[in-house]
């Protein structure tokens, strides 16, 4: 840790630790994960972010996972970016039943054209059941497809609107949520005012933005304060929090949500 409230060594299994989560009782975190080139590329010559990714990135995707409630992700990028099914971690079940959690966080996808990949194997074998949202309007085959092996949630309106699928994870008590993209979400997050915290990593590489895709302006930008900087293999991994007017920042502590360590020790 460059800069932060703890300089200096962090391990893999203190990660979790500088990536507190908040009380969501009242209202929930949102979180959004990205990851960008020195030239501002979101991703490599394949279009994907895990070209541009690396081994202290995906320490960091892993600690800030490792208590949440939800993986937030749309459809096309689940797909292109291969995602798995997302595991129970025995050594984080104590800390997760006593929190009221899952075994694991749950995989929620948003799909308007429910072009999902079902085989056995993929993110359908999750250790809790994928909730997958669609409109009304989705095609009726596809929808019960999607049933056979998750929970589809259909909302109003002709596209799947961020605002409610927060609203409909947080009314079942899933408040702890990360935002993974792809960009369409993460804009709609954005501009919803819905996102409290940005975890971005830096790579250490200069590949261009051909593949990267653009995205409108958001009409009324919000700014964000850092609370650390860490780095490995020359990555460079930033924790922003929303600012608030008047109050300072929006910064969970470390008290707000135990370690592994603190969980076994209670």
């Amino acid at each position: 840790m460059l800069h932060g409230p703890q300089p200096g060594p962090v391990d893999d299994d203190a990660l979790s630790a500088v990536y507190p989560w908040p009380d969501t009782t009242d209202k929930p975190y949102v979180r959004a994960m990205m990851v960008c080139t020195l030239d501002g590329a979101a991703a490599g010559d394949d279009g994907l972010s895990g070209s541009v990714s690396g081994g202290a990135d995906r320490s960091v995707l892993r600690a800030v996972r490792r208590f949440a409630d939800v993986v937030l992700v749309g459809g096309g990028t689940m797909k292109a970016e291969g995602y798995g099914p997302l595991k129970a971690r025995p050594e984080d079940a104590d800390v997760r039943r006593d929190a009221g959690q899952a075994p694991a966080p749950v995989l929620a996808v948003v799909s308007g054209s429910l072009d999902l990949p079902l085989d056995p194997g993929g993110f359908t074998d999750s250790d809790v059941t994928p909730i997958v949202f669609t409109t009304e309007s989705a095609d009726p085959a596809r929808v019960e497809d999607v049933r056979k092996r998750c929970e589809v949630v259909q909302l109003p309106g002709e596209k799947v609107d961020a605002e409610q699928v927060v609203q409909q994870l947080h009314h079942r008590g899933l408040g702890r949520i990360v935002c993974e993209g792809g960009p369409g979400l993460l804009h709609q997050v954005t501009q919803s005012g819905l996102l409290d915290e940005a975890d971005i990593t830096i790579a250490p590489m200069l590949v261009g933005t051909d593949k990267t895709p653009s995205t409108p302006m958001v009409s009324d930008p919000g700014t964000m304060t850092l609370q650390h900087v860490l780095t490995a293999e020359e990555f460079l991994m930033l924790r922003y929090t929303r600012t608030t007017a008047g109050t300072g920042d929006a910064e969970p502590t470390a008290d707000d949500v135990p370690s592994a360590e603190q969980g076994a020790a209670s």
